[in-house]
């Protein structure tokens, strides 16, 4: 089985979509030639052409009105936004356009085929606007999923599920991983279930619950919590939207304890969803109130980059301070 990174994994899934079915596009911002500012769309124009993989003007609520338009009328459109943090000018295309499309006609078109690819996060020193994660807009938004991988195995097998999928996927690519995780990947063709959370570690004391790029912090914090005796259970939930609540809430019905942990600021964070959602469903076997590791309520810094960003200490100390209750 080949090694890949992230970018890899990601180039890999588009080249098997876009080599499986001739309606797959791809098209953003420098994504032809050039493979993107990332080179996740490498060698793909010199494969498929200009018709089919080209680079779009620097406006991105044309390129989602765009994708929006083609997958109406039955193109499978990838269409890429160069940095999520330029995603809002497209705010209004994906939330009142794309999520509604289907809903508004009665179900007689829709705009199922689109998939949005964007990097997100921080992990780059690439200060306040190329480094922020606005998953949390979107979940707010019926009638479209996100997604979230967190190594480049995940980032395939979701990818060609989210072309494949008949609803418009936001596709959320954690860009500090993008060369730094590196693992196994089969060349075949092979897809991993959208709305399904994965257990990467079980355990019997606290949950961790995580996405994208937090699964590695998470990962080192829970090495610390071993160190001192403490059993954790990790999941990634993966999906966002549909996210996977059964899978969590039997994890803390067994362990009792919760800590969700993302980048985004605190309020109005994607774990403030979690955690409402897992205290209703498992309140009287709580042992102790559920906790949130997350990015502050600041904009994102260039220099307290390190400061902002809940790492592995900060999440063993939610994990000590839960268990110690």
């Amino acid at each position: 089985m080949p090694t890949m990174n992230m970018l890899q994994a990601i180039n890999n899934a588009l080249d098997i979509a876009m080599a499986e079915d001739e309606k797959v596009i791809c098209f953003g911002e420098d994504v032809g030639i050039f493979g993107g500012v990332f080179r996740a769309t490498s060698h793909l124009q010199e494969k498929y052409g200009k018709a089919r993989c080209f680079n779009t003007p620097l406006v991105e609520q044309g390129i989602i009105g765009f994708a929006n338009g083609l997958a109406a009328q039955g193109s499978v459109p990838v269409a890429e936004i160069q940095f999520a943090d330029y995603i809002f000018p497209a705010f209004d295309q994906i939330v009142n356009e794309t999520a509604k499309f289907r809903y508004r006609s009665g179900d007689l078109f829709n705009v199922g085929g689109l998939t949005i690819r964007t990097p997100y996060g921080g992990g780059i020193s690439g200060g306040l606007y190329h480094s922020q994660s606005p998953e949390a807009y979107f979940t707010h938004t019926p009638g479209l999923k996100v997604v979230v991988p967190r190594n480049p195995y995940q980032a395939k097998g979701l990818l060609l599920a989210s072309i494949r999928d008949p609803d418009p996927v936001l596709f959320l690519e954690p860009k500090r991983l993008y060369r730094a995780a590196v693992g196994e990947v089969p060349e075949d063709d092979y897809q991993l279930p959208i709305g399904e959370a994965e257990i990467t570690k079980e355990g019997s004391d606290i949950t961790l619950v995580g996405w994208g790029a937090q699964m590695e912090v998470i990962g080192k914090a829970v090495e610390l919590a071993e160190e001192q005796g403490i059993n954790c259970e990790v999941i990634d939930l993966r999906s966002l939207l549909p996210w996977d609540a059964d899978t969590v809430a039997e994890s803390v019905l067994k362990t009792g304890r919760l800590v969700v942990s993302h980048e985004a600021p605190l309020t109005g964070g994607f774990a403030g969803e979690v955690a409402a959602t897992i205290q209703a469903r498992c309140f009287l076997y709580l042992e102790s109130p559920i906790a949130r590791v997350t990015g502050l309520d600041t904009p994102f810094p260039l220099v307290l980059e390190k400061e902002y960003l809940p790492d592995h200490l900060k999440i063993f100390e939610a994990i000590r301070e839960s268990v110690n209750f």
